[in-house]
């Protein structure tokens, strides 16, 4: 007996049918590959916090270039000499996985009144001591975060952005190189106020000359993006003041 094909309910069980494959095709996929992606996760976490400490393998004229995920691991160990836990009132902690804390389920549980532990990075090179900040953040679409190097005198020394959906072309360019590398040097002290770096439309410096400004110049028709990222800079150094206190040299 032939099927009638043009009936609703064929198209219906076949939709069913369909959807009931295809999810368990994806379930399986998942299930199967949840270890790898995870290793992937840690492998990408540990390349931004080295290429915000600069260590990568960028060139004068190159984009971003991070340490190969064959060599991350081994370089991570090298270079981050302690992983640290921050609480809010200050008090710190040796914490060997702390680069696995999702920032996003801190700052909300912070935002809540709840207890939140934030991790914080001490890298080591060329005997310079490194303060990695992670960051995170909302763009104009989506979330935006990345990671912050100090020093003891609260200089920048590296920067790195990413996203979750900003416009290419325009707020996506956080993670472009040639955005980044403008807070190397920057300040995020006026003063002695934690006050971090704009990114300022109509700034009057776009080549970025002046590091005691605390600002860097606006990506151009992203200023809700360059505004978030700003924020979030500012929100993450009242997170760590406490902790930056007690190693400010200057």
């Amino acid at each position: 007996m032939a099927v009638n094909t043009e009936k609703n309910t064929y198209t219906v069980i076949f939709a069913i049918i369909m959807v009931v494959v295809v999810g368990s095709i994806l379930a399986f996929l998942a299930s199967g590959l949840k270890d790898k992606i995870g290793e992937n996760e840690r492998f990408e976490k540990q390349q931004n916090i080295l290429y915000a400490m600069g260590v990568n393998e960028n060139t004068e004229d190159s984009g971003v270039n991070f340490i190969p995920t064959t060599e991350v691991e081994g370089e991570f160990t090298k270079f981050i000499t302690k992983q640290l836990v921050v609480s809010p009132d200050g008090s710190v902690e040796e914490q060997n996985d702390a680069y696995l804390i999702d920032m996003k389920k801190q700052l909300s549980a912070l935002k809540n009144g709840g207890d939140a532990q934030f991790p914080l990075f001490v890298g080591e090179k060329n005997g310079k001591k490194f303060y990695i900040l992670p960051m995170y953040g909302k763009g104009l679409w989506d979330a935006i975060w990345g990671f912050m190097s100090l020093d003891e005198n609260m200089i920048v020394q590296g920067a790195y952005f990413d996203h979750k959906g900003e416009t290419p072309g325009l707020g996506a360019n956080i993670k472009l190189r040639y955005f980044m590398d403008d807070f190397i040097g920057e300040s995020v002290l006026d003063g002695n106020r934690y006050a971090g770096i704009a990114v300022a439309k109509g700034n009057n410096d776009p080549l970025n000359n002046d590091k005691e400004d605390n600002e860097v110049d606006a990506l151009a028709g992203a200023t809700i993006t360059g505004n978030g990222v700003a924020a979030m800079i500012k929100e993450t150094l009242n997170i760590y003041k406490p902790y930056l206190e007690t190693i400010r040299t200057n």
